[in-house]
């Protein structure tokens, strides 16, 4: 055996396809890529992401620091810190908290947050309650309700 005589095993290598070099060869005319059109074009086909010169989806999606919500909840927020100040069983809504200054400005609806302590009974008129805030609420001896 030398080197010259070292082949490919028989049958292993195929003939490549002659594209559109006429009927005999099997692929003539339009070489199997149908007829016209752009994808029946020489060269390469369209790039990906292609959506024929419409507008892509990588280029109408809004970019940077994901989607904002549409009608997004605005809330006041108060933590259960500030509520600690107040009296013992006195009723906490939007209206006695701005009395007692500690809401200034009213921006949405009021929610409470469980940051600091409480050791006042109290009940507390919200529209929304953090699951800490509430435990801590009624830990106190008081009470929550969702308006």
């Amino acid at each position: 055996m030398r080197l010259n005589d070292a082949k490919p095993q028989k049958g292993s290598r195929k003939r490549s396809s002659r594209l559109g070099r006429g009927i005999a060869a099997g692929q003539g005319a339009s070489a199997g890529k149908g007829m016209r059109g752009q994808k029946a074009r020489s060269g390469s086909s369209t790039r990906p992401g292609f959506e024929g010169g419409q507008q892509p989806l990588y280029r109408r999606v809004p970019k940077l620091k994901g989607f904002p919500l549409v009608n997004r909840k605005v809330y006041t927020i108060i933590n259960v810190s500030k509520l600690a100040d107040l009296a013992a069983n006195t009723e906490v809504n939007v209206a006695s908290l701005k009395a007692a200054g500690i809401l200034t400005a009213f921006k949405g609806s009021l929610k409470i947050l469980g940051d600091g302590e409480l050791t006042v009974p109290l009940t507390v008129q919200a529209a929304a309650f953090t699951a800490s805030a509430k435990s801590k609420i009624e830990a106190a001896g008081g009470s929550c309700q969702i308006v």
